[in-house]
């Protein structure tokens, strides 16, 4: 047990170092909350701007190099943008993860001494339990940044066919085939 274990909380006896180093991690976990925050607002603002984030979005491949980029905000609303600005996009929406991460580890390390020694008594000990939590946080967190960095990227190695619309699987006979798609293009008309 350490020392910070067997303290009620109503008579702290730290010596100054250990203050220090309390009132630096205090300070950290405030600015990571603050940052965090910050980039959240940052994200929403910016949905709101661009009317829909490249998560939900796709690329369409219009030709052998010629694509297009576009953000959905609903089932019936896209919005072309340039691909430097999906791309924007794209890292915002998979940064806000491990944005949600870090403040909640902050926040969870902030409470750990009240958590600590509130638990004394019961079935599972404090600093087990706060050991299980943040555990729980980093692997799920962990694994939404993966699914939304490779949802990301096959945006790029998977374009759509033209005039895609989300939930289709194929386009259909009337939309015109991507150039080297397998299926070659009419020939257009000659205007006289």
């Amino acid at each position: 047990m350490s020392q910070l274990d067997d303290q009620p909380l109503d008579e702290p006896q730290l010596d100054s170092a250990e203050l220090h180093r309390m009132h630096r991690q205090t300070r950290i976990c405030m600015w990571v909350i603050l940052i965090g925050l910050g980039n959240f607002m940052a994200f929403v603002i910016g949905y709101s701007y661009l009317y829909g984030e490249a998560l939900h979005g796709w690329v369409e491949e219009w030709g052998s190099d010629t694509f297009r980029y576009f953000l959905q905000s609903d089932p019936d609303e896209r919005r072309e943008v340039s691909r430097a600005v999906f791309i924007y996009s794209g890292i915002h929406s998979i940064s806000i993860w491990p944005t949600v991460g870090a403040v909640m580890l902050a926040m969870l390390t902030l409470a750990k001494e009240r958590i600590a020694s509130s638990m004394r008594v019961t079935i599972i000990r404090g600093r087990t339990l706060l050991t299980i939590l943040a555990t729980v946080i980093t692997i799920t967190i962990t694994i939404a940044t993966a699914v939304a960095t490779r949802n990301f990227v096959q945006n790029f190695t998977q374009p759509k066919p033209p005039n895609y619309k989300k939930g289709d699987t194929q386009p259909s006979p009337t939309q015109p085939r991507p150039v080297g798609a397998g299926v070659s293009q009419p020939a257009e008309p000659l205007a006289e």
